[in-house]
């Protein structure tokens, strides 16, 4: 069976719960270290499928990186092999089929309530799940992409996840976050956390992210798995 490539951005922005996920369920991955220099394949068909994780830089940045990983998410969907990304990997892929990547009305920094869309294949990706709360980080969002069809959204982000062809996942939130990388974040992000704080309505100072973190991972967790789980399901042999 083919690997499952994880491609990683940033060291505090690894693969969380959809490396644990991929391996509870037999599936065998692989790293891609592209913050350590390590390059990107050109071959999107070695792989059963590609997930793309976070990062701190913008989807519109040119890095050394970022045509690379944009042919090779372009080559994924003419070959049919699933995409998946989280917020940096979502804004990627939306860019990468023809979305646009600009700056979202406000920061978004914490627990941020998401509603899905009414349509059955929403409630196909979501295992039947109207709204949660995801976990947010990002100063960005993207428009859906040609040929997407958004499956939950948000007050003050209104695309949070959409999906091409049936197979492809894009997503603004972070649905693979654990309660180690949501503490890290908490204590490298601090500044940031200070800055916006009080001035945007999505941003939680880092006591409430943690206070509330013990109830709501669990249920972002449970949501992120149903996700997953779908998303296996076209997983290239």
């Amino acid at each position: 069976m083919k690997p499952v490539a994880i491609f990683r951005f940033a060291r505090t922005e690894g693969a969380g719960h959809f490396a644990t996920f991929l391996a509870e369920n037999g599936r065998e991955f692989r790293l891609v270290l592209l913050d350590e220099g390590e390059p990107v394949p050109c071959d999107a068909s070695q792989f059963a499928g590609l997930g793309f994780m976070g990062g701190p830089m913008s989807a519109n940045d040119e890095l050394a990186w970022t045509q690379p990983v944009l042919a090779l998410m372009r080559d994924a969907v003419a070959k049919e092999v699933p995409v998946i990304g989280h917020c940096l990997g979502g804004q990627l892929l939306a860019r990468a089929l023809g979305g646009k990547v600009s700056r979202n009305p406000v920061v978004e920094i914490g627990w941020v309530p998401v509603a899905a869309e009414p349509t059955a294949q929403a409630a196909d990706w979501l295992g039947g799940r109207e709204r949660f709360d995801a976990f947010e980080w990002h100063y960005d969002t993207f428009t859906i992409p040609p040929g997407g069809a958004r499956i939950f959204g948000g007050s003050t982000c209104a695309n949070q996840a959409y999906v091409v062809a049936g197979r492809h996942l894009g997503m603004q939130c972070h649905v693979e976050v654990n309660a180690e990388m949501i503490d890290t974040w908490c204590s490298v992000g601090a500044d940031e956390i200070s800055e916006h704080y009080g001035k945007s309505p999505a941003v939680q100072d880092a006591v409430t992210i943690r206070t509330e973190m013990t109830r709501k991972l669990v249920q972002l967790t449970s949501a992120a798995s149903a996700l997953y789980a779908r998303w296996t399901k076209g997983l290239r042999q």
